[in-house]
């Protein structure tokens, strides 16, 4: 059998555009599925159809992404309902020979809902180029937790990330109002700038942890407790809505998790993960 140079060639390009959406509301006052839209590589699974919150597990079929890969999610959250949206596994960002991967996240909650965005890490190895976008708009008496974990590169494996582009840009809407944003870049000398004392001095993962909701003050002294030495946690009112971040960080993905995992527990209202994070 012969292939056509220009057949290896096309196949050779091939990437993954894809994207899904996820839109839940209340019915017969349980969160029930009312819209699922999947094209491409984007699948989203419900394995806890029956219970509140609503779990929805995102999964990227092709593996993880490279140049050029393209992947976008949408959550919609109704009037009073709840969900919590995690992936059934790390997503992996692999070396970039041309182009960068890109992802765009979307989350919509309306009033009175509650949405957790519990995702498991981004995975970068060396000369990954990545960049996301992360849009939020929540009513004025919504709730929303928000974490993005990151690892440059699996210590326990070996890996070092020495060069590369990451750049992940956030933006929170309360009442059509901007509560936070923040945009976070690093790169092409990765393994020189996490070494700086104002990155991570070193460290090869990271987590960003935020927390829209009334009453976060209580939240601040245990959740300080849980962090440590190794990160930080603050509150404030900004346009009348309660907002905490934390930031933590760690050697390696497994001692992060160890403070992560009852943190996130802590600020979801003592609500357990979803069993993809212990699989």
């Amino acid at each position: 059998m012969t292939i056509h140079a220009q057949t290896v060639e096309k196949l050779a390009s091939q990437r993954v555009h894809a994207d899904a959406d996820l839109v839940v509301g209340v019915v017969a006052g349980r969160t029930r599925l009312r819209r699922l839209h999947q094209r491409g590589a984007a699948k989203i699974r419900l394995p806890r159809l029956g219970c509140d919150p609503l779990e929805a597990v995102l999964i990227n079929t092709a593996g993880g992404l490279t140049g050029g890969d393209r992947i976008g999610w949408r959550v919609a959250v109704g009037d009073g309902a709840a969900a919590v949206v995690t992936t059934q596994a790390s997503e992996k960002v692999y070396r970039a020979a041309v182009g960068r991967a890109e992802v765009e996240v979307r989350l919509d909650v309306a009033s009175g809902a509650r949405l957790a965005w519990l995702p498991q890490e981004t995975i970068v190895f060396d000369r990954a180029s990545f960049r996301r976008h992360l849009d939020v708009e929540l009513a004025a008496d919504a709730r929303l937790l928000l974490a993005e974990t990151t690892v440059f590169g699996r210590t326990a494996m070996g890996e070092r990330v020495r060069q590369g582009l990451f750049r992940d840009r956030w933006r929170v809407r309360v009442g059509g109002g901007l509560v936070h944003a923040e945009d976070f870049a690093i790169g092409p000398d990765v393994e020189t700038q996490l070494g700086w004392t104002a990155t991570l001095g070193g460290a090869a993962a990271m987590a960003t942890v935020l927390l829209i909701s009334s009453g976060v003050e209580a939240l601040v002294d245990p959740a300080r407790a849980i962090i440590g030495d190794e990160g930080g946690v603050s509150a404030w009112t900004v346009a009348g809505s309660g907002k905490l971040l934390a930031r933590l960080y760690a050697v390696d993905s497994y001692l992060l998790r160890k403070r992560l995992m009852p943190l996130l527990a802590l600020l979801n209202e003592g609500a357990a993960l979803p069993k993809a994070w212990s699989l």
